[in-house]
């Protein structure tokens, strides 16, 4: 049985944090327009977004090494890390306006101030974490960062990790206060549900099985309901596609130009997760240390307090490992099935350049139990096997496109956004920093997909996110002020800055 059912303006399709940011902005910023969401599980945020699924960090580049890249020459590039600093900045404004409004309630189901760190080992790195720390911490984002390699002071810090660590060997690590950790699960969720009180319809147990252009203006989604078995048909003006892995062979469906000579690349994850109380209550903060030769970004090895669902966990990893899978709850053939004629040189290539990287998931699909323990050892030496479980992370799909600097088959390690060329039709890769700009870059399609509407919409999004258009870096003045107001209404008291 077939339906065709009403128009309405806008589809989002996934339930994750964009869809779930994007729809929101929507609705704040024009009321009046219909919403739906279609996702194919029971409920939202069981993938990407899923608290387990992800690192939780407020990912800010206050301790993320990778952010601040190391050129030949030593010097050191700090512009990724302000850039991403600032993207940061953009989403706790949202979430603080939604918060005081009364339109999100208790925001410390979903976000809390934990310490950032990075640690560092041997006397090269100590000297870079040291370099990195002066690059940044004129700069009023970093403010507040402290260096140390004086093991006194580091059991102070990270007292769980200095436990049975030698005292000779030349170890470093920054602190600064103000970072954070998030439960975009809870998040996701919380932004859904005011969604719905607003007007949205969602639809869960609901694939979207084919995007069909109608004619110039408009789209046809074509929808089975996994309930009763019933395909439908949903038109929109606009859509976009969310829906983490999946997102790629969505966009293939849709035949727009600006689909083509793209791929992805499946990188699965595991965590190592102590649920013992009293290691757990050892650790305060988010350590992050150097990834290992031929390892994505999203590898960085870490040492995470979280809080999830009001449990207080520390977790270890990410492991990579390789499935062919797009999604956790994908499909064996994803892979292959997103490879087509228009993108298989582009594979190729990448698969030709990418020969490290092969090599470094080769080696992590191997990893024993023990061997992971044993790379958790280099930050808790004294951790015990019986007090850890391995956890099975998110799925996520890297970008493969060729690029103008890098040619054919480039691998891209962050957040990727494709619009087509009228607008109509906006999609989501990539994963990092992701959840934690995903107001900055929900803002930028909607700039994209809307040139006029964004006109009108701009003094309410600069009353919602006052730095809008600004370099919180250059305005300190400024900075000092969203800060204290965000940290007040987020109930962040920790992360206050002082600054001079």
């Amino acid at each position: 049985m077939n339906n065709v059912k009403t128009n309405t303006d806008v589809i989002l399709i996934g339930s994750g944090i964009m869809s779930a940011t994007l729809g929101t902005l929507i609705k704040e910023l024009n009321p009046d327009w219909g919403i739906k969401v279609f996702e194919k599980l029971g409920a939202p945020a069981l993938e990407s977004s899923d608290a387990m699924n992800n690192a939780g960090t407020g990912h800010s580049a206050l301790c993320e090494l990778n952010y601040t890249p190391e050129s030949k020459d030593g010097s050191l590039d700090i512009h990724k890390a302000v850039k991403v600093n600032e993207q940061f900045q953009l989403s706790k404004q949202f979430w603080a306006s939604l918060v005081r409004d009364g339109k999100l309630d208790k925001p410390g189901d979903f976000i809390k101030a934990v310490p950032h760190l990075s640690f560092v080992e041997g006397e090269k790195n100590v000297n870079f974490l040291k370099r990195r720390m002066e690059a940044l911490v004129n700069n009023p984002l970093f403010e507040g960062m402290e260096f140390s390699s004086n093991h006194e002071k580091l059991r102070e810090w990270m007292p769980l990790m200095m436990e049975g660590r030698g005292e000779n060997l030349p170890i470093a690590a920054t602190k600064i206060k103000y970072g954070t950790d998030i439960n975009f699960g809870s998040l996701t969720r919380k932004l859904f549900n005011l969604l719905e009180r607003s007007g949205a319809s969602l639809n869960y147990n609901h694939e979207v099985l084919d995007i069909k252009k109608l004619g110039s203006e408009k789209w046809q989604v074509k929808v089975k309901n996994s309930t009763t078995g019933h395909v439908e048909y949903h038109i929109s003006r606009f859509v976009f596609i969310g829906a983490g892995g999946a997102t790629l062979p969505l966009l293939q469906k849709t035949k727009i130009k600006e689909s083509k000579h793209v791929g992805g690349f499946p990188v699965s994850g595991l965590f190592l997760v102590c649920n013992n109380p009293e290691i757990v209550e050892k650790h305060e903060g988010k350590v992050y240390g150097k990834a290992k030769v031929g390892a994505p970004p999203m590898s960085v090895p870490h040492l995470d307090t979280r809080y999830i669902d009001g449990k207080k966990s520390l977790l270890f990893g990410p492991f990579a490992g390789f499935s062919p899978k797009f999604l956790k709850t994908g499909s064996y053939f994803d892979l292959i099935g997103s490879v087509k004629p228009y993108n298989v040189t582009t594979m190729l290539a990448a698969g030709a350049k990418e020969m490290g990287l092969t090599k470094y998931l080769v080696q992590q699909v191997l990893l024993s139990e023990e061997a992971r323990m044993n790379e958790l050892r280099e930050f808790v030496p004294n951790a015990v096997s019986n007090d850890w479980e391995t956890v099975v992370a998110g799925q996520r799909v890297q970008v493969i496109k060729d690029t103008e600097s890098n040619g054919k088959g480039t691998l891209q390690f962050g957040t990727e956004v494709i619009t087509s060329e009228d607008g109509s039709i906006a999609a989501l890769l990539g994963a990092s920093p992701g959840a934690s700009v995903s107001v900055e870059v929900m803002i930028d399609i909607l700039k994209r997909c809307f040139p006029e509407e964004y006109k009108e919409w701009l003094p309410k999004l600069k009353d919602m996110i006052p730095s809008l258009g600004l370099m919180l870096s250059e305005e300190p003045e400024l900075y000092k002020k969203v800060q204290e107001d965000t940290d007040e209404v987020l109930d962040l008291k920790e992360s206050k800055v002082i600054l001079s």
